[in-house]
C-alpha cells in the first residue's frame, strides 16, 4: 500500500512538470520543426551548389536549380501571406538567372518572413478560411501543410540535382546535426 501511494504522489507530483513541457500549439510547433528543418536544407543546397551549376536541369523540362530557387521564394511568400493575413514586403523578386547571391539573399528574406509568420500562429486558428490559390476557401491548416509539402518537394529536386552533379546533399553529409 506504501508503495502505491508512493507511486501516485510520484505520478501527481511528475504530471504538470511533463505537461508544461508540451507546447502550448502542438501542430503549428510540429509544423515549424519541418519548416526549420527544410529550410536549413534549401539554404545550405543554395550554397553547395556552384553557381556555375545553377542552368543545371537533369531533363529539358524540368526546372533549373535557380528556377526551383525562385519558386520557392515566390511560393514562401504567397502561402505565408495567406496563412498569416498579411503580404511580404521588402523580399527582392528573383528569376531563375539571378545572381547566386540575388537568389540566395530573396531566399533567405522568405524563410525570414514566413518564420515570422508562422511565430505568430496559434493551433486555434488553424480552422479559419482562407483563400488559397485558384481563389479557393480552405482551413488555414492547409496552407500550412502545403509549405511543409512545398519545401520538402522542392529540397528533394535540389539534393537529386546535387548529385547529378557530384555534390553531396546537405541531408546526407555526415556529421549533421
Amino acid at each position: 500500500m506504501k508503495n502505491l501511494i508512493g507511486l501516485v504522489l510520484i505520478g501527481l507530483t511528475a504530471a504538470p512538470i511533463l505537461y508544461a513541457q508540451a507546447p502550448a500549439n502542438p501542430v503549428v510547433s510540429s509544423a515549424r520543426e519541418v519548416f526549420n528543418r527544410q529550410a536549413k536544407f534549401i539554404a545550405s543546397a543554395v550554397q553547395e551548389m556552384p553557381a556555375a551549376k545553377y542552368s543545371f536541369k537533369p531533363t529539358p523540362s524540368q526546372m533549373s536549380f535557380g528556377k526551383i530557387i525562385a519558386h520557392v521564394v515566390e511560393v514562401n511568400q504567397r502561402v505565408c501571406a495567406m496563412i498569416g493575413n498579411s503580404p511580404a514586403t521588402g523580399i527582392p523578386a528573383v528569376t531563375e538567372t539571378d545572381s547566386k547571391e540575388a537568389l540566395g539573399h530573396s531566399l533567405q528574406l522568405s524563410f525570414d518572413y514566413c518564420g515570422k509568420t508562422l511565430d505568430t500562429l496559434k493551433d486555434a486558428s488553424l480552422g479559419d478560411t482562407v483563400t488559397f490559390f485558384g481563389n479557393r476557401k480552405v482551413p488555414r491548416a492547409r496552407a500550412l501543410l502545403e509549405l511543409d509539402v512545398d519545401l520538402t518537394d522542392h529540397y528533394s529536386q535540389m539534393a537529386g540535382y546535387l548529385r547529378l552533379n557530384g555534390l553531396v546533399p546537405p541531408s546526407a553529409q555526415h556529421g549533421r546535426k
